[in-house]
């Protein structure tokens, strides 16, 4: 969801030195009708093929995810009053400002955050320090098997 740390986790990855996108701010998403974003497909797995010999780690949330066998599926979660006032001041985007962004993403809380709880490896609270957060995910991905090389 908009709100939980995605970005500010990408950012700290990257401080480490991990290839790491968001969806959202890198250009792999675009608006929908309705207001709503999604994925832009084919961008993605065309990074996905360029990056199979190593880690990469891919923020976002969209109907299209569903489309893509990820290694690990992180879950970052927020309490609703820390994503309002993230949202309301985070200076990456403006998304979530407006009212009606705001009410689309709590509702997303409410009815899309469940389902992907049921489908995710790890779920990462981003109250805690985003160091933290990016230790607990790192820790997670030590245990994958090593990709084959070809």
């Amino acid at each position: 969801m908009s709100g939980t740390g995605k970005s500010t986790v990408v950012g700290e990855l990257r401080r480490r030195g991990y290839t790491a996108y968001d969806a959202d701010e890198d250009g792999f998403s675009e608006p929908r009708s309705e207001g709503a974003w999604g994925w832009q497909v084919d961008k993605i797995r065309d990074l996905f093929a360029r990056c199979q010999s190593h880690l990469l780690f891919f923020a976002g949330c969209s109907d299209e995810q569903a489309l893509f066998d990820f290694d690990l599926k992180v879950l970052l979660t927020a309490p609703e009053p820390l994503m309002r006032e993230r949202l309301r001041t985070r200076q990456t985007n403006q998304y979530g400002r407006d009212e009606g962004e705001m009410e689309r993403i709590l509702a997303d809380l409410r009815q899309v955050e469940p389902l992907l709880r049921q489908t995710a490896d790890l779920v990462v609270e981003t109250t805690q320090p985003v160091g933290e957060v990016a230790d607990r995910i790192l820790q997670r991905t030590a245990r994958l098997p090593e990709p084959e090389s070809g």
